[in-house]
Order: structure tokens, then C-alpha cells, then sequence
């Protein structure tokens, strides 16, 4: 049986706040609580103004209270913007508020243009410093702040090898994630490279193909995460995840129509274009195209799974097999018209009803 679950980016469109687009993304969440979906997991981006996810652990929050049954995740943290033991904190206190409930999906992207990561790093260090140089380390000291009640000394505070605690200047002390929790959020590496994937094994954490965002390579990912993968006190074998952008219609052209706005913002995204707010199905109609934003748009709708149900269910449980992954995350890319209601997308959640109904009620049938 395909195990499915949901990454939002919160999109906000035209004419729509962002309480209203928080809205949108609430009503999305309980739909895949609703249908069966295992995890919804918001991601984090800063300074565009199409979408509104900049806070994980906040809206996690928000979430969580708004659903009863459904994990509720990052997809991801972004690591470097972050010093470590506050991620880890922000996500014991979810997990002790909503104990089984949370995921840390941690990414080493900064989510944003180099000027606003420097500020989210508070101008430490550098402007032109490299972010992620610390990376494996941060990784490290999160599981370990998270996987048990201390962390392991790092490199910024001395000389000292990892351990159960730090010494500075000569006085011994102990870090832990607090408070504590009867149980522990589950721990996920994402990327889309060979870096990630060797990391992830190389510390025993499951992890994500961001397959969402068409980069090249996911055999070879794939491959050396599960060749590399150490086993960890979290994790006795390798556990894999796909993200896939996803938009779900009773026909073809009307799940085209749903996915224009997105596509049309990940063109101009690629391209150098002017952002604004996602665009209305209307609107994004109506749009005049360069040449190289319709070869942009022409090239997603290749590897993105638009289409009618059986279709688009027929090409996930194939990924799945191919890749042999252990969840599938579907990215439901709709857009809305503009006489929707603000407070609702019913394209995206029109995605995730179809794939429901032929996945997790078809397949659970089928078992």
C-alpha cells in the first residue's frame, strides 16, 4: 500500500493575506488529516512574497492543534538560518505538546537570497561566509539534543572531541533540549544531492529526495544513502521519503489549469522574472509568456504528476516501485480562481481527495 503525505509551501495569491493564505493551508491540513495522509509538513522560505511558510515550528503549532490524528513536520528547517539548540528546544516543546505527532525535516539551503540569510543569521560572522560550513556538525547536535538528554561538545566552543557535555573555560557544561519529552520528534535529512544523501547516512537519519525540485541524480542519491547508512539509536535501516509536485483533476485540462499559477511562479523563479504574489487561475490565463518562461513551463509539466486520477496515481505507485521508497509526499501545485474564497484552495484540496480515493482506499482494499 503507497503511504502518501503532504508538503505545502503555503502559497499566497493575489488580493490574499497571509492569515487568509494560513487559513487556506489549515483547511488543506485537516483534508489530509481527514483522507488518511500520514505527515503535512510546511516548508520554509523567506522574503518572496508567493508564499507565506516562513516559520515551521510556528505553523507546525498552529497545525497541530487544528488536526487530531496526522504527523505534523518541516519540510524543512533550514538549518544554517538557525543555531541549533533553538531548533532543537522549538521541537522538544512541539513534541511534548503533541507527543508522536512531530517531524524535523533539517535542510542545508537557506531558503532565501544571500542578503536575508545573512540577516536571519543576525550578521554573524562574514557576509560573504559560507553558511553551511557547519552543517554535518549542526545535524549532529540536533539529533543528539533531540535522541537524548545531552549533546555532544562541538568545534566553536574549543578543542574538545564530542562528548557528553562542553567545557568553557574550565567549567563543564551540559546542553539539553528542553523541556523533555516521553518521546522524541523523528529526525529527516532532505536534499537533492550527494552531500545530503552521504550525511544521512553517514548519521543514521531517513531521508528525503527533493525530487519536487527536478534535479538530476536521484539513483545515485538513493543509492549511496542506502549503500553509506550507518544504523543510530533512531534508525535501524535506511527510510526513504519522494516529494512529488502534484495537481489532480476529473480531466486533464482542468488539473493543467489548476497547476498554471505555480508553474508560471517557478518559471519566473528560474528565469529571473518579476515575483509577486501566485497568480489566479485567471489571471495566470491571461498572462503573456516569454519563450523562455514557456520552455521553463514546458519542462515542469514534464516531470510534474498533472493529470486525472488513475493517471497520476499509476505514475506514483511506478516512482515508488522504481526508486523503492518508502513514502511518497505529494506538493499539490493549484491554484485558485479568482471568485474562490480566500480561506480555501479547493484545487489542492480537490488533489489530494482524488489521490486518496485511488491510493489509500484503493490500495487498502486491494491488501
Amino acid at each position: 500500500m503507497t503511504q502518501l503525505s503532504v508538503l505545502d509551501l503555503i502559497p499566497v495569491r493575489a488580493g490574499q493575506t497571509t492569515a487568509q493564505a494560513v487559513a487556506a493551508s489549515v483547511a488543506l491540513a485537516q483534508t489530509a488529516d481527514r483522507l488518511g495522509y500520514t505527515r503535512f509538513w510546511v516548508a520554509e522560505h523567506h522574503n518572496m512574497p508567493a508564499v507565506a511558510s516562513t516559520t515551521p515550528s510556528t505553523l507546525i503549532a498552529h497545525l497541530a492543534t487544528a488536526t487530531e490524528r496526522i504527523r505534523l513536520g518541516s519540510g524543512g528547517v533550514m538549518l544554517p538560518n538557525h543555531a541549533p539548540l533553538a531548533v532543537a528546544e522549538q521541537f522538544a516543546l512541539l513534541e511534548a505538546m503533541h507527543p508522536g505527532r512531530i517531524d524535523l525535516g533539517l535542510g542545508r539551503a537557506p531558503g532565501s537570497d544571500p542578503v536575508t540569510a545573512y540577516m536571519l543569521r543576525g550578521r554573524r560572522g562574514p557576509a560573504d561566509a559560507d553558511p553551511a560550513a557547519d552543517f554535518p556538525q549542526d545535524v549532529e547536535t540536533v539529533a543528539a539534543l533531540l535522541g537524548s538528554d545531552r549533546a555532544p561538545a562541538s568545534a566553536p566552543f574549543g578543542d574538545e572531541q564530542p562528548g557528553v557535555g562542553l567545557n568553557i573555560r574550565g567549567r563543564s557544561y551540559e546542553l539539553r533540549a528542553t523541556p523533555r519529552s516521553t518521546s522524541a520528534p523523528e529526525v529527516w535529512l532532505l536534499g537533492s544531492s550527494d552531500y545530503s544523501a552521504a550525511l544521512a547516512a553517514q548519521l543514521g537519519l531517513a531521508f528525503v529526495y527533493a525530487n519536487h525540485f527536478g534535479a538530476p541524480g536521484i539513483d545515485r542519491a538513493l543509492d549511496l544513502y542506502r549503500s553509506g547508512f550507518q544504523p543510530s539509536e533512531a534508525l535501524a535501516a535506511p527510510k526513504t521519503l519522494l516529494t512529488v509536485n502534484a495537481s489532480v483533476a476529473e480531466d486533464a485540462e482542468a488539473a493543467r489549469l489548476a497547476a498554471l499559477p505555480q508553474l508560471i511562479t517557478m518559471a519566473r523563479l528560474r528565469t529571473g522574472g518579476t515575483l509577486g504574489p501566485q497568480l489566479t487561475i485567471d489571471e495566470a490565463q491571461a498572462t503573456a509568456l516569454t519563450p523562455v518562461e514557456e520552455a521553463s513551463i514546458a519542462e515542469q509539466e514534464e516531470r510534474w504528476m498533472i493529470g486525472e486520477p488513475a493517471e497520476v496515481a499509476d505514475r506514483i505507485r511506478k516512482g515508488a516501485e522504481r526508486y523503492g521508497v518508502d513514502e511518497v509526499m505529494v506538493s499539490p501545485a493549484g491554484g485558485a480562481w479568482a471568485a474562490q474564497p480566500m480561506t480555501s484552495t479547493p484545487s489542492r484540496e480537490r488533489t489530494l481527495a482524488l489521490l486518496a480515493a485511488e491510493l489509500l482506499v484503493s490500495d487498502k482494499l486491494a491488501a
